[in-house]
């Protein structure tokens, strides 16, 4: 492997970007080419929402050696914005069902997918229906998932439990150290955004300093959840050293050491060489 190939992995792994969001306006791909890669990130995964961003999110994907995507139906567009939830299954499975079309499309998860509470009225029937089917369709296809879980700990806990052959990663996790233990006990991921810097995210950091070092991944989230002293503004993956750094004094590390365990963690989730 070439020099500047090994070179290319010393940095952080955003395990959770959203780079195709309208919410950049324009701005992704200048972040991308010039700004983020070689300057302390290693790698991105891009995570689409729905079948339609799906495809965005791989063309996008497709003009950075270093970024990966996942495809799947996040809760609040399947609710929301998603008119057909089977034709939207569909879409996703189409895109996900050989090993040849992934690799040519960089897929290596699929989601994001779960349940989302806070938005009322929540259809939760909805909601269930489309997480239940795609976790069966990861079964399947033996694809780690990317899991959606705001509000819904209980509901999300008991899910994914009736599909133990599918493992993969919470991400901005807010659950509690109970079930933060149960889920890395039976080979879950535990992914961690901004949030961890928040002033008034003390069980967030309580939690993150339970998780097993080989099942801890760090996060952007982006354009969303920009950690401090940033809150509030767009996110993007240049700013995950500060996510870092506070994860890196929860589990008394160095900084060096948390960069490299986390990006690790994420190249063996995703199954990435």
């Amino acid at each position: 492997m070439p020099e500047q190939e090994m070179l290319a992995w010393d940095g952080l792994f955003d395990s959770h970007a959203h780079y195709f969001d309208s919410r950049f306006e324009g701005q992704a791909d200048d972040l991308l080419a010039n700004g983020i890669f070689g300057k302390g990130v290693a790698g991105i995964v891009n995570v689409a929402t729905n079948p339609e961003n799906a495809l965005r999110c791989i063309e996008q994907t497709s003009r950075y050696p270093r970024m990966w995507c996942a495809v799947g139906i996040h809760p609040e567009d399947g609710q929301n914005d998603v008119k057909d939830p089977d034709a939207a299954l569909s879409a996703i499975r189409d895109l996900l069902d050989t090993e040849e079309k992934r690799r040519a499309n960089k897929i290596v998860a699929l989601g994001e997918i779960g349940l989302d509470y806070h938005w009322q009225p929540v259809d939760k029937e909805r909601q269930m229906y489309l997480f239940e089917a795609q976790l069966d369709m990861a079964r399947e296809l033996s694809l780690p998932v990317i899991i959606h879980d705001r509000e819904a700990h209980g509901d999300c806990f008991e899910t994914v439990l009736k599909y133990p052959e599918v493992k993969g990663v919470f991400h901005s996790f807010s659950g509690s150290a109970e079930m933060t233990k149960e889920l890395t006990r039976r080979g879950w991921y535990i992914s961690f955004s901004g949030v961890l810097t928040f002033k008034n995210a003390r069980k967030v950091r309580e939690v993150a300093a339970v998780v097993p070092h080989d099942r801890i991944l760090v996060e952007t989230d982006c354009p969303y959840l920009a950690p401090e002293p940033f809150r509030g503004r767009m996110n993007h993956s240049g700013l995950m050293s500060y996510t870092a750094k506070t994860l890196s004094e929860l589990l008394a590390l160095s900084y060096e050491e948390t960069v490299a365990l986390t990006a690790k963690n994420a190249k063996e989730l995703f199954g990435i060489e």
